[in-house]
């Protein structure tokens, strides 16, 4: 039942936001790319996709194991997630999607999606300051208050924090 509510999280979230919409965007914008993509580029941009996802897959595991729940506002975690690198920032779930997104813009060599990273980006970190980190407060109070305290939103820190 929890890989259940994961996938549907994940199919529901993520998936939209990395692959239908750049496709609704590519389908828009044709052609996909206002040129061809360098080969540096393409390498480039399928590190950066493949970092990404693997920061992303990280992410989810810990919102699985350590938090008990999803990465959905619907089924979210029981317990703060503080490890991994939840140490270093606050949103590595969300860098790694958009790191997914920088790395497609940068593969296709693609104006429209990169314009698509940065719309995200923006949406995000509003998001973040109006909705997410407010209910983060009244779920988990002063640990959250502590942790927020000590581990930068986006940016991330040099060492890793630890619960003193």
């Amino acid at each position: 039942m929890m890989l259940l509510r994961h996938l549907v999280s994940i199919l529901l979230l993520p998936f939209v936001m990395v692959v239908i919409v750049p496709r609704w965007i590519a389908g828009r914008s044709a052609p996909f790319s206002n040129m061809s993509a360098p080969l540096a580029a393409q390498i480039g941009g399928g590190i950066l996709f493949a970092a990404g996802f693997a920061l992303f897959a990280l992410c989810v595991t810990l919102f699985a194991i350590k938090g008990k729940g999803t990465l959905a506002p619907w089924d979210p975690t029981k317990r703060l997630v503080a490890t991994g690198p939840y140490r270093y920032m606050r949103n590595p779930m969300i860098t790694g999607v958009a790191t997914m997104l920088a790395g497609q813009a940068l593969f296709h060599w693609s104006r429209p999606l990169a314009w698509w990273f940065l719309i995200f980006l923006t949406f995000n970190h509003i998001y973040f300051m109006v909705i997410e980190e407010p209910g983060l407060e009244r779920r988990f109070g002063a640990d959250y208050q502590q942790y927020r305290s000590h581990v930068p939103r986006w940016i991330p820190r040099l060492t890793a924090w630890s619960k003193p």
